[in-house]
């Protein structure tokens, strides 16, 4: 039996939780559109293909059930929770036997029910979290939160990507015949094996861990009327208007740039085992470094400045983007267009400090929380936030086309220089509450 009795546990048991969320997302982000690239799909349909994620954005439509709903001898949380982590390791199960590349709607209907499954999890962690959580352990446990997803993407968009290559190269004709068919699809085979196993090895630590009852101010309302009350009241406290609008444009600019930006490396002649290292990989590993910046940040100032220069420090590598797409010239297939030593810097910065600025984000969100209805509240407003910057991310593909990589990391470099003007009335509405 596992006992949630310190920070430290309670920080790391949420962290495996967030990992195994973020499989199913890392590979749609990032291994999937280089995939899809190298066998010849469109940008637009590259673009479209982000629509995968659709169940991050609906979730709020579904969280009252998760908030009301439970089996007393499992817990409230776990009532949930069990279930989805079942459902995504049987879906990368049947995914490890999809023929690919032939049946590529396949795999992509599978992504999409491994991110119903998650995302519903989701809802259900998050309200654990609200309930285990002070509001001093915020910035160390959303810091675990987003560095937990995160780790979670680099295992499924660049380590396993790249073993999974180095599998695929590796093997021949006289190979073992069980190596040989893990080996195809690019080795796709095992790397959902190995996400089938993570999962399972989650699902028994969650088995082994009870849960406590909601501490007395996170008392869930008696009937799901009241609890939509209660969230309607939350939703109309003065500036709360001004706050959704801020949670749903922070990350349009840089959805606009993040989805072309891989197909524009591989335009620009870089191989996708190249790609998968540097963007899956040392991208991510810069991730984790900015989300952990970002916990230590939270605790140092407030939340609303930390999200602030994180937002400023955002915009420089954006403007790299734009450098690096101009620099290019012609992509016409015949080798690098680029210097390596750009790529990887680059991509590593815009990393790092989106990394910063989702970690302050979220801990900034968890503070505006009602806790009676914590699973219900926070999911709303991590739906506006996907819901904020996928329909940018769905159109991506569609501007590409139609103006160039250049004038579409352009304009989304000028978005993520336009939402800084949110920060301050935002700040005037805050400094007037603590007055």
């Amino acid at each position: 039996m596992i006992r949630l009795d310190t920070r430290a546990r309670r920080v790391a048991f949420l962290g495996a939780l967030y990992l195994v969320q973020g499989l199913p997302y890392g590979f749609q982000a990032k291994a999937l559109p280089l995939y899809l690239r190298a066998n010849g799909v469109s940008l637009e349909a590259i673009g479209f293909a982000t629509a995968l994620a659709l169940p991050w954005m609906l979730k709020a439509l579904w969280a009252p059930l998760v908030d009301r709903f439970t089996l007393p001898w499992l817990g409230r949380r776990r009532t949930w929770i069990l279930p989805m982590q079942a459902g995504m390791a049987v879906t990368a199960g049947v995914a490890m036997f999809a023929p690919l590349p032939e049946q590529l709607g396949l795999l992509m209907g599978l992504i999409f029910a491994m991110n119903l499954f998650a995302a519903t999890q989701d809802i259900a962690v998050d309200g654990w979290a609200v309930d285990l959580l002070g509001e001093a352990d915020l910035g160390p446990a959303n810091a675990a939160q987003v560095v937990g997803y995160k780790v979670g993407m680099l295992l499924s968009g660049g380590l396993l990507v790249w073993g999974a290559g180095q599998l695929a190269q590796g093997v021949s004709a006289a190979s073992h015949p069980a190596l040989i068919w893990l080996s195809a699809g690019d080795g796709f085979r095992a790397l959902f094996g190995v996400m089938a196993a993570l999962i399972v090895a989650v699902f028994g630590l969650v088995l082994a861990t009870p849960e406590a009852p909601p501490p007395p101010d996170a008392a869930p309302p008696e009937t799901t009327r009241d609890l939509l009350r209660t969230l309607w009241r939350a939703l109309r406290l003065p500036g709360m208007g001004l706050a959704l609008l801020f949670i749903a444009t922070y990350k349009i600019g840089e959805s606009i740039i993040d989805v072309m930006y891989k197909p524009f490396l591989v335009d620009a002649g870089f191989s996708t085992a190249q790609l998968g290292l540097w963007l899956g990989t040392w991208g991510m590993v810069a991730s984790l470094s900015g989300s952990a910046v970002g916990g230590w940040l939270a605790t140092r100032t407030t939340l609303l400045r930390a999200v602030g220069l994180a937002a400023v420090l955002r915009v420089l590598p954006e403007l790299g983007q734009v450098w690096m797409a101009a620099s290019a010239g012609p992509l016409d297939g015949d080798g690098p267009a680029l210097a390596e030593g750009a790529v990887i810097g680059i991509t590593c910065a815009e990393h790092f400090f989106g990394g910063l600025l989702t970690t302050a984000m979220f801990a900034w969100m968890m503070k505006q929380v009602d806790r009676r209805i914590g699973a219900t509240h926070y999911t709303l407003l991590a739906s506006v936030e996907v819901f904020g910057k996928a329909p940018a991310a769905w159109l991506s593909g569609k501007l590409a086309a139609a103006v160039g990589y250049t004038a579409t990391f352009a304009i989304g470099a000028a978005l993520g220089v336009a939402y800084l003007a949110l920060l301050w009335p935002l700040g005037q509405r805050e400094a007037a509450r603590r007055r």
